[in-house]
């Protein structure tokens, strides 16, 4: 039988799976398993937000010699952003909203790009 599993890893994960799933369920374990599912939400969004963070302490240098509309774009749109992501982690989008989180981000993201752009332009 080990060497069954062996050959087969697909299979042994989807074993693995199975059997947390069961344990879950036989132990009813569901508020335990919500409650890890919430911290890990809002782990990654603090991770999200720190490799941010991280990202503009480096090149607020180059932030702070662009003219006062580029800056307001740009942090506006990071903060749309922002704020959109916290929306979605925290209460969640059903149905058509989360076709308006994909406009809102992709929005906002594009006008970042554009005044990043428009200030490395070398032509």
């Amino acid at each position: 039988m080990p060497k069954f599993l062996s050959d087969r890893p697909t299979l042994r994960g989807f074993l693995i799976i199975g059997l947390i799933a069961l344990a879950v369920v036989a132990l009813n374990q569901y508020t335990a398993l919500l409650a890890i599912s919430m911290l890990l939400r809002i782990a990654f969004f603090l991770a999200v937000a720190f490799f941010v963070y991280l990202m503009w302490r480096e090149r607020r240098g180059e932030i702070d010699s662009w003219s006062t509309r580029e800056r307001i774009v740009f942090y506006g749109a990071a903060l749309l952003i922002v704020a959109a992501i916290g929306l979605y982690f925290w209460h969640g989008l059903p149905g058509y909203e989360q076709l308006g989180f994909l406009g809102v981000v992709v929005g906002a993201g594009y006008a970042m790009f554009r005044v990043w752009r428009g200030r490395h332009s070398y032509s």
